[in-house]
């Protein structure tokens, strides 16, 4: 019978080891949630167009990550009074890191082609997919 009762607790506590999700995937989440709170409060008309990477290659997604990262600090908020929350979420995404894996990549910011604020926030919630 105690036999049985530690099989039971082993079982159940590697069961739950499993299933657990990850820090990363946890912080993923979270930074595709303020994404979606951002774009409910950005200025998409008469706004500047930002470089948006799209489909980036693997060894240049920290550079897509630094493209986003700039691109963030030129929007605006729609209206003045989301601005604490809007300023709040800039924060949030601007602290968000990608380490580098160590390649080099050939492109830059300025070769993904300038979209509307929206587009380049959808682009950033597709990245962190």
């Amino acid at each position: 019978m105690k036999n049985m009762i530690i099989f039971c607790m082993l079982f159940f506590c590697s069961s739950m080891v499993l299933t657990a999700t990850s820090p990363r995937t946890v912080k993923y989440r979270q930074i595709q949630q303020k994404i979606k709170q951002l774009e409910t409060m950005v200025k998409d008309k008469d706004a500047e167009l930002l470089h948006t990477p799209e489909n980036p290659l693997e060894g240049c997604l920290h550079t897509a990550v630094t493209c986003f990262k700039k691109g963030i600090q030129k929007l605006q908020p729609a209206n003045s009074q989301e601005k604490p929350q809007f300023t709040k979420t800039i924060r949030i995404l601007s602290k968000f890191t990608y380490r580098d894996p160590g390649e080099q990549c050939e492109s830059t910011c300025e070769s993904y082609e300038k979209k509307t604020p929206k587009e380049f926030l959808k682009g950033f919630a597709n990245l962190m997919q």
